[in-house]
């Protein structure tokens, strides 16, 4: 526990003296992501240093009290295993690659545990993983990174997750991960010792301002694709939001009031390729993050994904990929069956 934990700077910033610090509770799940822990962390640090008095004290737990290793390899030494947490803590756990593994069991009835206890429960990066085993995230407004929406919808089927930097629903809270962390903590030091504090704490991060919590994690469609043209930018987002029925070209030019030609001449100009051909690079791109991310059968993925057949998918992916879907999935020791493919 890091009681008392005040480092020396040179800015200040006054804040009255406060009776007991507010108390925080890091669960570090396998292959956590280590820049929305540390980007949550560290503000709370900050707060304490330009206050100069223990605003914040913190705790960093495992489920077992061993090191933990993180999404780039590197291990952090936690202070102990899950356990009881002091009262009106908040509880955060933090997640990153392959959440549905590292959420285990135990994990999640700790947390639900905390949460009827009253405690403040959130989610780091995927740690929504966690909250969801715990069955706490029903009918509730949160979070997780939009790499791993797709995934966890699939899980999680009855949850519908916004993708936006955080959330903020009574005693739960979420995150997308990344330098989103920081737009919720520098959240949480404004509501417990107000703005002034928030904002110089926002400055020592050079975080330049703060964002809103329903800001879009991603950038518009047009930003993120470098295209501006209204009729290339509607196709493309109707491909994205109908990737297992497709999108019939015809009927769509004609709605958009083009001609099917003037549609494939705009591909080719502005990416390159056929509609067909972008559309199945985004049905991969979805199908790679079902293999890692669930344990869905190959095939049912292939299907899902818009591929009327296990064997043209198959051949796709390992073009694509290097590798075959069935060596990418979770259930690649689950037996064959189903899921064979041709060598």
């Amino acid at each position: 526990m890091t009681a008392n934990f005040v480092p020396k700077g040179v800015a200040h910033v006054p804040v009255p003296k406060v009776g007991e610090p507010v108390r925080m509770a890091f669960v570090l799940l396998p292959n956590f992501s280590l820049i929305a822990f540390s980007s949550a962390i560290e503000p709370l640090r900050i707060a304490n240093q330009l206050a100069g008095q223990a605003l914040f004290e913190w705790e960093v737990l495992s489920e077992d009290g061993a090191a933990v290793g993180c999404s780039n390899g590197v291990k952090l030494q936690v202070d102990g295993a899950l356990g009881e947490t002091k009262p009106k803590a908040m509880v955060f756990v933090c997640a990153g690659v392959e959440p549905e593994r590292s959420a285990s069991r135990k994990v999640a009835d700790w947390m639900r545990q905390q949460w009827r206890q009253g405690r403040t429960v959130g989610g780091l990066c995927t740690g929504a993983y966690a909250l969801a085993k715990a069955g706490i995230l029903e009918g509730r407004r949160f979070t997780l990174h939009w790499e791993n929406l797709p995934p966890f919808v699939e899980t999680f089927g009855h949850l519908r997750p916004l993708e936006q930097l955080y959330c903020i629903d009574g005693r739960i809270l979420t995150c997308a991960g990344g330098a989103a962390a920081t737009d919720l903590f520098i959240e949480i030091i404004a509501k417990n010792f107000g703005d002034r504090l928030a904002d110089a704490v926002l400055k020592m991060c050079l975080h330049g301002q703060q964002r809103p919590a329903d800001l879009r994690q991603r950038m518009s469609l047009s930003s993120t694709i470098g295209i501006r043209n209204p009729v290339l930018v509607e196709v493309i987002r109707r491909f994205e939001e109908n990737l297992e029925q497709g999108v019939e070209i015809d009927g769509l030019a004609t709605e958009l009031g083009v001609s099917r030609r003037q549609v494939e001449r705009l591909f080719q100009r502005y990416v390159g390729m056929s509609p067909k051909q972008y559309l199945n690079g985004l049905r991969l791109e979805r199908a790679r993050a079902l293999l890692t991310e669930t344990d869905l059968p190959v095939a049912e993925v292939a299907y899902g994904c818009g591929f009327n057949a296990t064997n043209t998918f198959t051949k796709a992916f390992r073009q694509r990929y290097g590798v075959s879907p069935r060596r990418l999935s979770n259930r690649q020791g689950a037996g064959r069956g189903q899921d064979q493919e041709p060598v």
